[in-house]
């Protein structure tokens, strides 16, 4: 029986926590970094090794170098503070990488966003140049290439889609709301269970040095997504306006389908 990695995830949120245990259930030795002190204890419960790390644009606080010592993989699932800090969020990844290097990782996986996309397109695959026109879509292009162009450790970058669960959707915020712009536009969602079993199948298969897009491939207009939403869990219903025209992109997931041949759990969301 082959022997599993030892794998480091910076950043254990409402994604990364169920990534952890996800991939200790699987056999994986799990090191997980959290800014709260209360969540350590929960960790260890786990199964997770649990580290107190904070990324500041000027340094970093914690045991970094401990977190990261004996990890063969490291997997990075922290998302830009544009409203608190903008301007901060590549330099906490630059602040990382002379770590990253000093570890001896070979093998790092960037949870990105389709944000990473600008307008202007119908279709969004990983061939086109990102020109994100957002502030944090902005900062993680940039993030992105600073571990990109680095030969010390091989990237895998991961673009999900808006990230669902039972507990976190978009229809509870638009539920009753009037006059909500772009109705034509559409639905580029994935929900947290794919994205923990693509991430899985990623890591197993060894698919590094590569970009992925990963959405469920079901793209209904945000109109009938969301009103059919509702509809369904009884919620009030959200109404569109028809003032301006519709624009938005599909997001494609074709080279995901390809090299990992991955088969959506929930492909209609």
């Amino acid at each position: 029986m082959a022997t599993k990695h030892n794998i480091s995830i910076l950043g254990c949120g409402w994604l990364g926590f169920p990534l952890a245990r996800t991939l200790a259930a699987n056999g994986f030795h799990i090191k997980g970094s959290t800014t709260s002190p209360g969540k350590l204890e929960i960790f260890s419960a786990s199964g997770i090794n649990p580290y107190l790390i904070e990324l500041g644009s000027d340094g970093i606080s914690g045991d970094i170098d401990g977190f990261l010592e004996t990890s063969s993989i490291l997997i990075i699932d922290i998302p830009p503070k544009v409203k608190l800090e903008s301007g901060s969020y590549p330099k906490k990844i630059n602040a990382l990488i002379p770590h990253i290097e000093r570890s001896g990782i070979k093998s790092v996986l960037f949870i990105s966003s389709t944000s990473v996309y600008g307008n202007g397109i119908d279709i969004a695959t990983e061939e086109i140049v990102p020109t994100p026109t957002s502030t944090s879509g902005k900062e993680i292009v940039q993030a992105e290439n600073l571990l990109l162009e680095n030969s010390n450790f091989e990237t895998t970058i991961l673009r999900f889609g808006g990230l669902i669960g039972d507990e976190r959707h978009p229809v509870f915020h638009l539920s009753g709301k009037q006059e909500i712009e772009n109705p034509g536009g559409p639905v580029n969602l994935i929900h947290r269970e794919d994205c923990l079993n693509i991430i899985l199948k990623i890591i197993e298969n060894k698919i590094w040095g590569e970009t992925f897009n990963a959405v469920a491939p079901y793209h209904p207009t945000r109109e009938e997504y969301y009103t059919q939403k509702a509809e369904s869990l009884d919620l009030p219903l959200p109404v569109f306006s028809k003032k301006n025209s519709s624009s938005g992109k599909i997001v494609s997931t074709g080279k995901l389908l390809r090299f990992v041949r991955y088969n959506f759990l929930h492909p209609e969301l």
